[in-house]
């Protein structure tokens, strides 16, 4: 069977990153960067997006080798978006040092047209107006999932929730999930929030793992044991990119199927957070993810 097309919706930016023991500038990030990079693994993926002039060509020379379809990246006049961040020595914890969205500022998605019959679409961090709006520009999505954060829950709440309803798979962090909610309890955050529309939902909880709600059950995948982080950035998109890669694989939205993709994206990211940026990723093949799957796997038997 072949896997469905999967089109990713957000942003590539530059990383200038600090942790506790090593320092990088200008590494490449952003939400659908690290997405399609973990999802090709699995299933092609197409990206809609901007960067500006500075965007290295050897960067795109590697999605395309990926397989991944970059014909809805815009690329435009002035910098491409800049984040800079510092981690504590608990590296859950992480301060945004500086933000500079230069041409992400006015990012408008722009769908080709052969995107817009794409069987499944993942909707990373950004407006939920311009999330809403991507949805309107595709004719017959059969899975569509999104992922938010603490800013928008606060300042464009009456738009995620407009799109909560369109969406069914939302993929969240225990933060936003309990200010979503207004729960402080995770397993009634995820109540509330299905109520709000999505038929499932997964928290991320870090080092501590993820957990998957439906309306009748519920999945705690852990977290893979490493002795060293070297740098978290990115490590919940790759979560997501290697659970929808390993869903379009399968053509199916079952709970089995579910359960097995949080595995696969909690093996990716267990090996993105290795080096900066996605280098990690870039040497890894099918033999490498399915070495740890079964390492992964063998953690959790009894």
């Amino acid at each position: 069977m072949n896997a469905s097309r999967i089109v990713v919706v957000g942003s590539l930016a530059f990383d200038n990153v600090e942790t506790p023991r090593a320092k990088v500038d200008l590494a490449v990030g952003g939400a659908a960067s690290y997405f399609a990079v973990a999802a090709s693994f699995f299933a092609p993926v197409a990206i809609v997006g901007v960067v500006g002039r500075d965007f290295p060509p050897a960067t795109l020379a590697f999605f395309r080798a990926r397989g991944i379809d970059l014909e809805g990246l815009q690329i435009a006049d002035g910098q491409t978006f800049r984040w800079t961040g510092r981690y504590h020595e608990n590296m859950n914890l992480r301060d945004t040092l500086d933000l500079q969205l230069n041409v992400f500022a006015d990012f408008i998605p722009q769908l080709p047209s052969s995107y817009r019959q794409a069987e499944i679409c993942f909707l990373a961090n950004i407006d939920p107006a311009l999330q809403l709006r991507v949805l309107s520009d595709l004719q017959q999505p059969r899975l569509v999932a999104a992922d938010t954060m603490n800013y928008w829950i606060e300042n464009a709440q009456p738009k995620l929730i407009e799109l909560l309803k369109r969406v069914e798979l939302l993929v969240i962090n225990d933060q936003e999930a309990y200010q979503l909610s207004g729960r402080d309890n995770i397993v009634k955050a995820a109540r509330a929030i299905i109520a709000m529309g999505p038929r499932h939902v997964i928290i991320k909880r870090g080092e501590y793992g993820a957990v998957h709600f439906s309306a009748d059950s519920v999945f705690a995948v852990p977290a893979y044991p490493l002795e060293e982080v070297v740098d978290p950035t990115g490590a919940g998109d790759t979560f997501a990119g290697g659970l929808m890669g390993w869903l379009a694989k399968q053509g199916t939205l079952t709970v089995a199927a579910i359960r097995q993709g949080m595995v696969y994206g909690s093996v990716l990211a267990s090996m993105v957070v290795e080096d900066f940026s996605f280098n990690r990723l870039r040497e890894l093949d099918q033999e490498g993810i399915d070495r740890r799957y079964r390492q992964f796997v063998a953690l959790t038997q009894f």
